[in-house]
């Protein structure tokens, strides 16, 4: 007879059972972004109401994202090799990121960079507002370029203009994503601490519970750079790691303080017609009262198509929900970038 794992208990497994890390495929992770930032900009999603304000930006933002996808697509092994045996076995003996964020970026950056610029001009034809920001982009050398990219892998949003930072954090996620695709499991040591990705060292813009195959009902925290996906029990603080006072607050949730009222006439139809499992828990904010911070998780168990960065940018209303009860977001979403701090 089965029986319900006890908080605490679920540490003790044998984790050789449990994939601790999904790294990003060699294609597909831009794709499903964009597609998911459309449906939520479309208010196709039950559970996460989104303004015709910031229906524009995630449409916007899908534009970017499918630009990344072309990019992306266009990469070599050239274009951004791995790095050596020798660094990667380093790395595998000292606990570190194979690609951390911190160091020399592969030269063929600035490059992407580029590359991308020119992949939304077309979108600069219906939306007047892009001109000049992809104009000054465009006119960045490259000592500038890297400085602001210094600052936004850093999060140091005071140095950088945040209607500039989208688009280089776009930039750098091509960079580290396609060179996270390349390696393999064995290359990516466990780290002493479990808030930062293995892989490069980012902190994570929100985890997700998966399902199918060896994942199914597991919690991955997802990172905002290159995207590959490492394993944290759930009901474990994602910042600080601890487990004594996490809570989960949702809109319009019977387990939270918090209730978001919705105006039903800005509910589209699609929106009343989607039969997600349980629209409530699509995407929840876990609260620390720890550290007093938050992030969201997104649950595949109740909308399949749940992508952590889009789910992400499209709940600000639940951003707005928590704060205002007295917690800070841990960390930032690359795409969103404000004047002041987070």
């Amino acid at each position: 007879m089965q029986r319900i794992l006890e908080r605490g208990e679920i540490e003790s497994l044998d984790h050789i059972t449990i994939p601790r890390l999904r790294l990003p495929p060699s294609d597909g992770v831009f794709k499903a972004r964009a597609a998911r930032l459309r449906k939520l900009a479309a208010n196709e999603i039950a559970g996460t109401p989104v303004s015709t304000e910031l229906s524009g930006y995630l449409l916007l933002m899908a534009d970017v994202v499918e630009a990344q996808d072309a990019v992306f697509a266009s990469l070599t092994d050239a274009d951004a090799a791995l790095p050596d045996q020798n660094m990667l076995e380093m790395a595998r003996q000292h606990a570190m990121p194979p690609l951390p964020l911190a160091g020399a970026r592969p030269l063929a950056w600035h490059a992407i960079f580029a590359r991308l610029l020119t992949s939304l001009a077309p979108s600069a034809k219906s939306r007047p507002q892009l001109v000049p920001v992809l104009a000054a982009l465009q006119a960045l050398d490259t000592a500038s370029l890297d400085t602001f990219a210094d600052a936004v892998l850093n999060q140091r949003i005071e140095e950088v203009d945040p209607a500039h930072a989208p688009f280089i954090a776009a930039a750098l996620q091509i960079l580290w994503t396609h060179r996270a695709s390349k390696l393999m499991l064995q290359d990516v040591p466990t780290l002493e601490t479990a808030a930062l990705c293995p892989v490069c060292g980012s902190h994570p813009v929100a985890s997700v519970v998966r399902i199918g195959g060896q994942s199914q009902g597991y919690r991955y925290l997802h990172c905002e750079l290159c995207a590959s996906e490492w394993h944290m029990v759930r009901v474990k603080c994602s910042h600080c790691e601890k487990n004594a006072n996490i809570a989960y607050q949702g809109l319009r949730s019977r387990d939270t303080e918090m209730d978001a009222e919705i105006d039903a006439k800005k509910v589209s139809a699609p929106l009343k017609a989607n039969k997600a499992n349980d629209a409530q828990k699509v995407i929840r904010a876990e609260t620390c009262d720890d550290c007093h911070t938050y992030r969201k998780i997104v649950n595949q168990e109740h909308d399949y198509e749940v992508e952590p960065l889009a789910d992400d940018l499209a709940s600000l209303m639940l951003d707005v929900l928590v704060t205002e009860a007295g917690y800070n977001r841990a960390s930032m979403n690359p795409l969103l970038w404000f004047s002041g701090p987070a």
